[in-house]
This record gives structure tokens, sequence and C-alpha cells, in this order.
């Protein structure tokens, strides 16, 4: 049985999609820079509290395993939301969409600042991930609609870059910050910002979508947040279950999240018969689209996972403060700019596997080289490593996204862009949850850490790492040779 087409707001063509010199229509790079601007802004904040994981931990008294939650927590959320974007983007319009999401970013932020507590705390962040969730699949939408088949390769790896931008500037910008001030100020010098783009938003940002009747399924939203919330959960109970604090097995939350994840794909693709699917499946259909996807659900998975358990490993094997923390991260998220930027027009020109394959191979290794880390080990060796390992990731991300996106059809931009997205912050949900838990069973000690069970529990978290990112080698080695040009 055939699936109609899902039918998608309207967008009045800008260019020809096969012109490679052909420009963007007037008005259409402020929009696209806007959202860019915004977008980072949300993002930097996914991984802003990583570097005050062991603050937070002596303020609260709480777990590594408990803290990681500040983080894993509003990655889960924008799991668990994002799905319904697609909804979101057709029914409402573009800057209707712009300004709800990023006033709920700042009640969330102004929630954070004032916590007394750490259930307070990440009240807040879930907050102010229910605002970010739209951003990045309202950003890769626009661009892929407004931005030429020819140049979609250079504006995509700077759209997709944020994503991995944003993350690593995140915790070192956390590190400068909490070398002066109490960790509160990480929100609240973001609150002026956000109230600036707020303002901006509101004079200069014009709509280019028409809103259209679209059903949001309840039940589909539910399902969504049962599977991926028991899911992330049940894999951040692992350490605790080792060292004897969780509350119950892993294995229940795991199991009940497989079978709600099964049961959402399923309701999804029982409404595609009938009605408006949450989640178009079609998506799905390609080996265009499904390839990059599992090679940058691995690459998500490593990626944020790293960046939570990094400056733990700074702390206490290299006994780095939080300001030498923060310049230590610095040259990563500048690195991965650099060089998405570069990548972009080498995809243009030769698609994404010269990039992805030697990419995914170095950053193997430098996961493998920091897993035989000892205490020993310079500051200056690891940042090396820690380079390596940036540039590389770059060299995937953006061309795995854009592989991905470019074989849909562009009815199909929304679907694609909510399911990218969501899988990757699970991913990243995911990846915090796991690394932490190898972390924790390699420390084999819940409270204070000496010199060898610091090094033990590093060199489980990148030993973990590191059999992980061997899935990526070989899935890159099946990604298409040539860039799409629907």
């Amino acid at each position: 049985m055939s699936i109609p087409d899902t039918p998608v707001a309207n967008v009045t063509p800008t260019a020809s999609q096969t012109d490679p010199d052909a420009r963007l229509a007037p008005g259409s790079a402020l929009v696209i820079g806007l959202l860019m601007v915004s977008t980072f802004i949300v993002l930097l904040n996914e991984m802003l509290l990583g570097v005050a994981l062991p603050t937070l931990i002596v303020d609260f008294g709480i777990t590594p395993s408990t803290g990681q939650w500040v983080t894993t927590g509003y990655l889960l959320t924008l799991a668990v939301l994002i799905p319904a974007t697609g909804y979101v983007m057709r029914r409402f319009h573009l800057r209707t969409i712009f300004l709800g999401a990023l006033s709920l970013f700042t009640v969330g932020t102004a929630i954070a600042a004032l916590a007394p507590a750490i259930e307070v705390l990440l009240a807040g962040r879930i907050v102010q991930a229910a605002g970010t969730a739209v951003f990045m699949p309202l950003l890769m939408t626009t661009t892929m609609r407004l931005v030429p088949a020819g140049r979609r390769g250079h504006t995509m790896a700077l759209v997709t870059g944020l994503t991995a931008v944003a993350p690593a500037v995140g915790p070192a910008v956390s590190g400068v910050v909490l070398s002066q001030l109490n960790w509160r100020w990480l929100f609240i010098l973001v609150l002026p910002i956000t109230l600036a783009a707020l303002a901006l938003g509101a004079m200069k940002l014009r709509n280019i979508t028409t809103p259209e009747q679209a059903t949001l399924d309840i039940l589909s939203l539910v399902l969504s947040a049962v599977g991926f919330g028991s899911l992330v959960y049940g894999l951040a109970s692992i350490g605790e279950s080792v060292s004897g604090h969780a509350p119950i097995p892993p294995y229940l939350p795991i199991t009940v999240g497989l079978a709600g994840i099964a049961a959402f794909v399923y309701r999804q693709v029982v409404l595609q018969r009938h009605r408006d699917a949450f989640l178009d499946m079609r998506i799905f259909g390609t080996r265009s689209f499904t390839v990059p996807l599992l090679v940058m659900v691995i690459v998500a998975l490593n990626g944020f996972g790293t960046l939570i358990v990094l400056p733990l490993v700074l702390t206490h094997v290299v006994g780095l403060s939080t300001f030498a923390i923060g310049l230590f991260l610095v040259p990563g998220g500048a690195l991965i700019a650099i060089v998405s930027g570069l990548g972009g027009r080498v995809y243009d020109r030769f698609g994404p596997r010269p990039l992805a394959i030697p990419g995914a191979v170095v950053w193997t290794a430098s996961l493998w080289f920091l897993s035989q880390m000892n205490g020993d080990t310079s500051v200056v060796t690891i940042l090396m490593a820690y380079l390596a390992l940036s540039a590389s990731q770059a060299l995937m991300w953006a061309p795995m996204t854009t592989t991905a996106l470019a074989s849909l059809r562009a009815d199909l931009y929304p679907h694609g862009t909510a399911a990218f997205t969501t899988i990757q912050q699970l991913a990243g949900a995911a990846g915090g949850a796991v690394l932490i838990s190898a972390y924790t069973i390699g420390a084999k000690d819940a409270g204070a850490l000496d010199m060898a069970e610091s090094v033990s529990a590093a060199q489980a978290a990148f030993t973990t790492a590191g059999v992980i990112a061997i899935v990526a080698v070989l899935g890159v080695l099946f990604v298409p040779k040539a860039p799409s040009t629907h």
C-alpha cells in the first residue's frame, strides 16, 4: 500500500536548486543568520555544566551519577520533545515559534540561576531544554529549503557545526566563568543575551512559511517520553547499580524503554495509513539517510559523553583548576569550527567519504590513545589527543548530517530534521549515561577518588568510548560516495 505524501508548510522557492552559483533571496541570509546565532546560544547550554560537575557534587553533596543528570536530563528532554517539532513547524509561523521557544528557554535559565537545590536546578534545565528543542530542526529545515543544492555543503557545514561547536565551547566558557564566579553566573550571564536575541527577533524576523492544519498525536508523545526516558534512565543507572545505589535494577527501565520505542514506531506506521504521523517513517526507507544517521548516533554518543567525562578526568587525574579546564577546552571548539567550514567546500566537490572515512579512523584512534592515560600522562599530551578528537569529529558531523537530509524529498525535511536531531540528542544523553557509568565502574568507589581510582575510572570510560567508535569506522564505509541533489 502506498502512503500519501505528508503535507508541509508552503515556502516560496528562492533559487534554482541545481544552480551552484545561485544566491540566496533577499532577506534569507538574515533569517538563517538570526536562527544560527540563537541556536548557538541555546545549544551552548547543553554542556555548560560539564566543568561545573565537580563543584555541584560538592555543593549539593551528590554522586557523579546523580550530578550528570543536569546534562543528561537536558539532552533527554530534547530527545523526547524534538519529534513534536515537525508538528510545531507546520502548525505555526516561523516568527511565533522563534519567540515562543526562546521565551521558554529564558524562563528556564532564570529558574536554574535561582535554584536552591539540585532538584530545582534539574527542573530549570528541563524548562531550558523544552525551549531549545525546536531550534535545531527549525534551523536545519529552513536552511535546506532556502539554500540551493550547489551551496548546501558549505552552508550546512556552518549550520551543523553549531551542534558540535556550541557543546564544545560550553565547558570552556564554564571553566572561565567558574574560575571567578559562582556556578549560578553560568545562567545569570546568559539572560541578557537571550533577552537581546528576543528583541532582535521581534523586530527583524519575518515569516517564510504558511501555517496549515496539523494534528498532534498525544499517544505518540507519551510513548516517546516513556520509551526514550526509560531507556536513558536505565543506562544512567548502570553505574549506580554496580556501586549498590540504584533504586531499581537497570534492566527494568531499559526493557520498558525498548518496548516504548517499539510501540512508538508501530504507532507512526499506523498513523501514516490514515492521517498525519507524529514522525513520518518513510524517511528511514533510504540507505542514504539511515547509514549516515547510524554513524551520527555513534559520533553523538561518544562526543557528548566525553565532554561530560573529560572535566572529571582533568580535575582528578591531571589536577587542573576550573579556569585551566576552560582554557584547555577552548582550542577544541575553535578547531571544530575551522574544520567544519573547510570541510563544507570539500563536501560540495567530492561528497562525504573523503572527509568521513579518515575522520572516523583518527577519531577512534584518539579515543584509544586516551584510554591508555595514566598519572604520568602530561596535560600537553592529553590536549593533543583532544584536538585530534575534535578535528576528526568535525570531519564526520556535517557531512553525515548533510548527506542524510539531502537524500530526502523537500516535503520530508521537517520529519527528517526532527528524527535526525532527536536521535542525535538521545544518543548524546545515552552517551553521558554510558560513559559516566563506565567511569563509576572503573573507579570502584562512589566517594572521593585517589589517583589510582581516578586513572582506572578514566581508562574505563575512554576504553568504552573506543569500542563504541569502531562501529563508526565500519559505518562510514557504506555512506554514499556522492551527495544527493534532491
